[in-house]
């Protein structure tokens, strides 16, 4: 399994239609596209899903969806993290996991635990999970970052556990991760835009937001970097770089969708307490669109 996830995986978006109910013909566009693209795997109810503003019915739905459409042909890893422990546990036992290959945890938000607090929390879903946890750090998001030692800790000790999506934007912590690391356990970029590097440092792909706009362009850069052919992936990359950073302007999946829209994949609808690009991001983001020819 760990090698299936290896590569570039699609953090999946969640379009809504006007009246702001699941889209579920773009669900299933978007779906097609960035495997067509080339991704490896599919990652659904993540950030970039916006996951906090599903109900739990409608999660339970987007999964049993995304097994629908997928039919087989990747790995699917599944969002399933929040702040209290004995809650995700108990979510995981009521989600439907069958067809799941893995489940992909955040660290908890917002109570900032401390870094025992962390090997706990995660050895707890853990033993809990019928199906593999790749954890996921992003401090910029929860307010706590789970240091190099909590994560290779956890690697080494809890047999459940087979990679990280590391998204501290610490390139010396990522790099210290892959130096002590068991041998196996997955270390994935959390950062699109540092993708090459960590790779080039040993690290074993991305779980991305921006192949869901540029599928093929950006699937080929990191099927380069999977080859080890660094320099000609950092050449690849170049024409994608002002345009992914553009993703992130207003935060995520904001400029994701506002790609998409400009792009006629999706219409550009978010739920509150997200709102859709301005239109100085909307002109910026096509003129990139059309100078880098990315659709």
């Amino acid at each position: 399994m760990r090698n299936r996830l290896k590569g570039v995986g699609a953090a999946m978006i969640t379009p809504f239609r006007a009246d702001m109910s699941i889209d579920w013909e773009a669900l299933e566009r978007m779906i097609n596209y960035v495997l067509d693209g080339g991704t490896d795997y599919i990652v659904a109810l993540g950030t970039t899903a916006e996951t906090p503003t599903l109900s739990h019915p409608e999660r339970a739905e987007v999964l049993r969806f995304t097994k629908q459409v997928v039919a087989g042909r990747c790995p699917i890893v599944v969002g399933a993290g929040g702040n209290n422990t004995a809650e995700v546990v108990r979510q995981l036992g009521a989600m439907d996991l069958e067809g799941v290959d893995a489940i992909l945890s955040v660290t908890p938000y917002y109570n900032k635990p401390s870094q025992e607090g962390l090997y706990r929390h995660f050895e707890a879903i853990a033993k809990a999970s019928p199906v593999p946890v790749i954890l996921y750090n992003v401090p910029g998001r929860t307010g706590v970052n789970m240091s190099a030692d909590t994560t290779c800790r956890l690697a080494a000790e809890v047999d459940n556990i087979i990679g990280i999506k590391e998204a501290s934007g610490k390139i010396d912590q990522i790099e210290q991760i892959i130096k002590n690391r068991p041998k196996g356990f997955l270390v994935l970029s959390g950062d699109d835009g540092m993708t090459v590097d960590v790779m080039r440092k040993g690290g074993d792909g991305v779980i991305s937001v921006a192949v869901n706009a540029f599928p093929k362009r950006f699937s080929h850069v990191v099927y380069l970097s999977k080859n080890g052919l660094f320099d000609r992936a950092e050449e690849a990359y170049t024409p994608l770089h002002e345009a992914v950073c553009a993703l992130f302007e207003q935060g995520n999946p904001v400029g994701v969708k506002a790609a998409l829209t400009i792009m006629k994949q999706i219409e550009n609808n978010l739920r509150l307490p997200l709102v859709p690009a301005t239109d100085l991001l909307m002109r910026k983001m096509e003129k990139l669109i059309t100078e880098y020819e990315l659709c």
